[in-house]
């Protein structure tokens, strides 16, 4: 039930379903957790719209970590809705 270390040779592992559940963002803890990007394509790039954001970026996704937050960051960790192939 957190993020951990891909299999050696394995590039993509699957996400299993996730309920998304609107809450106020004041509400929001992310001590100890990753803000991990969620994209629509791998490219991780985009027009930029007027919000600043790219047009590929969907939204942040908190996931519960036993390690710290900037190992993923390091990594380039993110969540994608469709893969290349």
């Amino acid at each position: 039930m957190q993020l951990e270390e891909q299999l050696p040779k394995q590039l993509r592992d699957p996400m299993p379903l996730v309920w998304v559940k609107p809450v106020e963002s004041s509400a929001l803890d992310e001590r100890g957790r990753f803000v991990c990007p969620l994209y629509k394509t791998s490219e991780r790039r985009g027009t930029l719209s007027t919000t600043g954001h790219s047009t590929n970026y969907v939204l942040p996704f908190l996931l519960e970590t036993g390690l710290p937050p900037s190992h993923w960051v390091q990594r380039g960790a993110a969540l994608l809705l469709g893969l290349d192939d």
